[in-house]
């Protein structure tokens, strides 16, 4: 499958370079992993791991780890943990410069490893960074996350062509988790993941904590995977999804923004209710607020932890956010020019107040 231009990669193999700690969290994958463990492994250096976190599995993913990747670390949690928690457990025990956490059934393409190492080697002072998460029907997965002011998240370029990937390296709002790169160092300043999370929205929070203390996120499109993603919408999705927006919020926006913000957040809040209903997912929107209102105590510790971290005021983390629902998710309602027309009005509104 065709990619951007690979003219600028370094040869296979090259050194000089981060060595890599790749991070993989397992539970129930072994269909998936019989395609990524080989693509991956093929890629690796000498110097370079692959750590496997497993959070429980019941089917063959151990055994299958050890007949594909002998190599691995294989590190079995005890329980399922979550994503970021499992993710958090495998960065403290690998000893690479760059770390990279890979889903399951992310399979990676060839020069995925020396494209992934650029923007450190090009010296781009990105704070994280994504490959090009695509699919094997040619169309994008994810080109770089989108967060609307609403804490509304999604997979920039979703469901569009390969050829509309950027043609080169350049900044997005977070990361994908699929694929998602991050200096040692900068994993270390902003405390990686936030196991409190469990799925879903924690590299949305992730890649605001890096843009709150002033260090960019981007995208690296040489480097490239091809992602079997499916957008499952049963109901722990929609409670985790909701829950961890309110999350994001609460930790995450300035002060003036949030205050800024309210009646969109109140609004957002009575359309979601309506959705939700017509949807057949009240019950975890509902069960989602009662999430956010018991944990609020803890989550407004958190914040006064994060906040203490912004390098950036208000103004200029709010440049990151944007006023369209155009996610392929959002249906009829990202596509109304009249909903679009109040969204972006109100919107520059807040942005001349800040």
């Amino acid at each position: 499958m065709p990619g951007p231009d690979d003219s600028s990669l370094p040869a296979a193999g090259g050194t000089g370079g981060p060595s890599l700690s790749v991070v993989v969290v397992t539970h129930d994958s072994a269909p998936s992993l019989r395609r990524t463990l080989p693509a991956i492994v093929a890629e690796l250096r000498a110097g370079d791991e692959l750590i496997v976190c497993d959070n429980q599995s019941a089917d063959d993913t151990l055994a299958v780890v050890a007949d594909l990747a002998p190599g691995a670390r294989l590190i079995e949690t005890g329980g399922n943990l979550g994503f970021g928690a499992a993710c958090n457990r495998g960065a403290a025990a690998a000893a690479g410069e760059l770390l990279l956490f890979l889903n399951p059934d992310n399979v990676v393409e060839p020069g995925f490893r020396d494209a992934i190492e650029l923007p450190a080697l090009e010296g781009r002072d990105w704070g994280a960074w994504q490959g090009l998460v695509a699919d094997a029907e040619g169309r994008i997965n994810t080109r770089g996350g989108v967060v609307h002011f609403t804490g509304i998240a999604w997979a920039g370029g979703a469901g569009e062509p390969r050829a509309a990937a950027p043609p080169g390296p350049e900044e997005v709002t977070f990361p994908s988790g699929a694929c998602l790169a991050i200096p040692r160092a900068a994993w270390e300043r902003v405390g990686g993941f936030s196991e409190q999370y469990f799925l879903y929205h924690e590299d949305t929070d992730l890649g605001l904590r890096l843009l709150l203390a002033g260090m960019p996120i981007g995208i690296e499109p040489r480097a490239v995977s091809d992602h079997d993603y499916e957008f499952d919408k049963g109901p722990d999705k929609w409670r985790y999804l909701e829950r961890n927006r309110w999350a994001t919020l609460i930790r995450d926006y300035p002060g003036r923004l949030l205050l800024l913000l309210t009646p969109a957040f109140i609004a957002t809040e009575l359309s979601l209710l309506a959705v939700a209903a017509v949807g057949g997912w009240l019950s975890p929107k509902l069960k989602a607020n009662v999430d956010v209102a018991r944990d609020l105590s803890r989550l407004l510790a958190e914040r006064r932890a994060v906040q203490a971290t912004a390098a950036v005021d208000a103004a200029g983390f709010a440049q990151h956010l944007v006023a369209d629902l155009d996610s392929e998710f959002l249906g009829a309602v990202g596509r109304s020019r009249l909903i679009r027309t109040m969204l972006r009005g109100y919107w520059a509104l807040v942005q001349r107040l800040l």
